[in-house]
């Protein structure tokens, strides 16, 4: 049987509250402040949906056999490359086989759904196994706007399998329109929208009612079977329409989160999904309905084996970590909306050459080091001659696997005179635990909390962002962890 096998998510650390927003912008738009309330989740400045999308795909891994995983989906819409497989750059960040095959999901948001039955399919058709489905988002309203104040960004990881299921894949239905609700040109940074009534009377009111409809003819289905239905639509009276016309009752109705991250594109519907399955209990049947260019319903019932999966960060855990970003013109710098002057050495042509990067891809990607056969010391980078003293064996290396160990600090500085988003640079020295010493930036977090010998973990971030190429490049930063699991 196919179905979900384990799950994962990622939700940033920074959380904006709104007001803040409609306290800076709300003078050009005064009726926005029916969108004020709670906060939304902000991606980092080194942040954005492949980063994300890894995070949440490290948490679905997390005590699995990566070997074993055989494809890797990526879905959406605000993906950093347009001609580079971003699928492929998550893959080598997890440290997957590269035999295997990925694919980019894209071009409307319902595109996470399309790549888990994709995902489903090819599990059920025996031609593919272990399939790891990622849908991560991070879009762009213009200041003022509701988008701005509406969206939040997150991430969501699937892996579909047909062995130790945890929520058996029972049936699926799904419809496809030219609807255009939202929408962004080739061009277009942020996202613009058609009129809210036409969204809420044309789009959720009828489209989710006739996908609902066609799953439950389809396989003799009616709502009370279900104990939790997931569908995406942030305009509450239309949610409170939508429940009473599909007779969904209230301890059914699965939170959208919209006042704790806010609508997250391409990923809502499946970040829904595993916050339902943190608290799913063995038989419970769950609905789970996307929307965008039409609509996919899919349905699951959970099985006795998620009791011994809930060993992971999830939604939940993302949720309680959390810090206040106090400034709202820091939101608008991260995002390059409002330039700000970041110094002369932001002006160093610093970008890594594609030749060099495929000759070090494992490591620069994927963190891999090196780990000598004969005494059993890891170093990073991977080297050919041992660095241990009493060792020095040469050529005689396995590949070792950094990106999910423990490591400590073993010196730190902060640098205000470094080019940097969210200053002071912080950087130093990172001693693994079992061996391995090297220098990475220091990410999510401030200088007066951190100490030497304090636990961190690895964190896949945009290392920088080259503008006169267009381009994005990718390293591991060091991240503070309160607790080592």
């Amino acid at each position: 049987m196919a179905g979900i096998c384990a799950y994962g998510g990622y939700v940033p650390r920074y959380r904006l509250n709104r007001m803040k927003i409609y306290q800076a912008m709300g003078w050009m738009n005064p009726g926005n402040i029916g969108n004020a309330r709670g906060e939304k989740a902000v991606a980092n400045y080194d942040e954005d949906s492949i980063t994300m999308a890894v995070a949440s795909g490290i948490d679905a891994l997390k005590g699995f056999n990566r070997s074993k995983v055989e494809g890797l989906y990526f879905a959406s819409t605000t993906m950093p490359y347009k001609e580079r497989l971003n699928a492929g750059i998550v893959t080598a960040a997890l440290g997957l086989d590269d035999r295997i095959r990925a694919a980019d999901f894209c071009g409307g948001i319902k595109a996470g759904t399309t790549a888990l039955l994709s995902a489903l399919e090819g599990v059920e058709s025996k031609r593919l196994d272990n399939v790891l489905v990622c849908a991560s988002d991070s879009r762009l309203g213009k200041p003022a706007s509701p988008q701005e104040l509406i969206f939040g960004d997150a991430a969501a990881a699937l892996l579909v399998g047909d062995k130790d299921v945890m929520a058996e894949f029972k049936g699926s239905y799904s419809t496809t329109y030219d609807f255009v609700d939202h929408f962004r040109g080739d061009t277009a940074r942020y996202d613009r929208q058609w009129e809210d009534r036409w969204i809420r009377d044309l789009g959720f009111a009828q489209l989710i009612p006739e996908v609902v409809k066609g799953l439950f003819d389809k396989y003799n289905l009616k709502m009370s079977d279900f104990a939790k239905v997931i569908y995406p639509c942030h305009y509450p009276a239309a949610r409170k329409g939508l429940n009473k016309k599909l007779g969904i009752a209230p301890q059914a109705e699965q939170s959208n989160l919209q006042e704790r991250i806010g609508e997250t594109g391409t990923p809502q519907s499946l970040v829904m999904f595993v916050s339902a399955l943190e608290e799913a209990n063995p038989g419970d049947k769950i609905l789970l309905i996307s929307f965008g260019s039409g609509c996919d319903a899919l349905f699951f019932e959970v099985t006795g084996n998620i009791q011994g999966k809930r060993d992971r960060n999830g939604i939940s855990g993302c949720l309680a970590n959390k810090a206040e970003l106090d400034n709202y013109t820091k939101f608008l710098v991260w995002r390059d909306t409002l330039p700000a002057e970041l110094g002369l050495r932001s002006e160093e042509d610093l970008w890594t050459r594609w030749s060099l990067l495929w000759r070090k891809r494992k490591m620069v990607l994927g963190l891999w080091g090196s780990k000598c056969k004969k005494c059993g010391t890891p170093q990073l980078p991977p080297q050919r001659v041992c660095v241990n003293p009493e060792c020095g064996t040469i050529d005689d290396m396995e590949e070792y696997l950094f990106s999910d160990k423990i490591g400590r600090i073993a010196s730190y500085t902060g640098d205000m005179l470094a080019a940097s988003y969210d200053p002071p640079a912080i950087y130093g020295a990172i001693q693994f635990e079992g061996g391995g010493k090297y220098y990475f930036d220091f990410t999510d977090c401030n200088l007066d909390g951190l100490a030497t010998g304090m636990p961190v973990a690895m964190s896949f971030r945009k290392k920088y962002e080259d503008k006169i190429r267009d381009i994005a490049g990718y390293f591991w930063k060091a991240v503070p962890v309160k607790e080592v699991r």
